[in-house]
């Protein structure tokens, strides 16, 4: 996997290039701004970008606004998102458009390295991955607006891992039923939110882009 940080915090920026560079690898450049990240990119074209949410030189939304002009620029380029706390605005408009190889993770979950590894290969692979504590806060907002009250509790909690990335095989093992069960959820949840097979469109994603608000 070929990798560009943009991560202004010095200490972190080093920490994800060890950690990057020990499981085999390639970090093509670490950055501090959000300008070197796209001149990074267009330069490398890697397969990941990694991108910190708020960069110089204001410390707000450099980074989101830099990762959103790669989506533009790059599709083909995945994001990985670092943030320190839950931006909930930034996380809505990082979803709302194409979803494959992104995703949005808390910088917590780096000391988790496994855990860190598996997201930012997930993620290059072109698949989706939403930290628990976003999942949980967008939902909770969206709920407000629409409590999508035919959902039943097992299947919200199935949307929810959902919307984390997780495959069926994945929800199964962390709720303990049998992917059988899942598949029924998942079905039901399609039915509930009316969602008709289509040739053109993602059901999975739109389930959950529906949930979260931003669909």
């Amino acid at each position: 996997m070929r990798v560009v940080i943009a991560e202004d915090a010095v200490l972190l920026r080093a920490g994800l290039t060890r950690l990057l560079t020990d499981a085999d690898h390639e970090v093509l450049a670490a950055v501090g701004d959000a300008e070197l990240l796209l001149q990074a990119i267009e330069r490398h074209h890697p397969d990941l970008a990694i991108v910190d949410v708020r960069m110089p030189p204001t410390h707000t939304d450099e980074g989101i606004r830099a990762a959103l002009k790669v989506r533009d620029r790059w599709p083909d380029v995945a994001i990985l998102v670092l943030s320190q706390y839950v931006e909930e605005r930034y996380a809505t408009e990082l979803v709302a458009g194409e979803t494959a190889g992104l995703g949005y993770l808390l910088k917590d979950r780096v000391a988790d390295v496994r855990e860190f590894l598996d997201a930012a290969r997930r993620v290059a692979a072109g698949g989706t991955v939403l930290d628990p504590e976003v999942v949980s806060q967008l939902l909770a907002r969206s709920r407000q607006r629409d409590p999508l009250d035919r959902l039943s509790p097992r299947e919200t909690e199935v949307l929810g891992l959902m919307a984390e990335g997780r495959t069926n095989v994945a929800i199964a093992e962390a709720l303990v039923i049998s992917g059988g069960a899942v598949e029924k959820h998942v079905t039901n949840i399609f039915t509930k939110l009316d969602l008709p097979p289509t040739e053109g469109d993602h059901r999975r994603v739109l389930a959950v882009l529906r949930f979260l608000g931003v669909g």
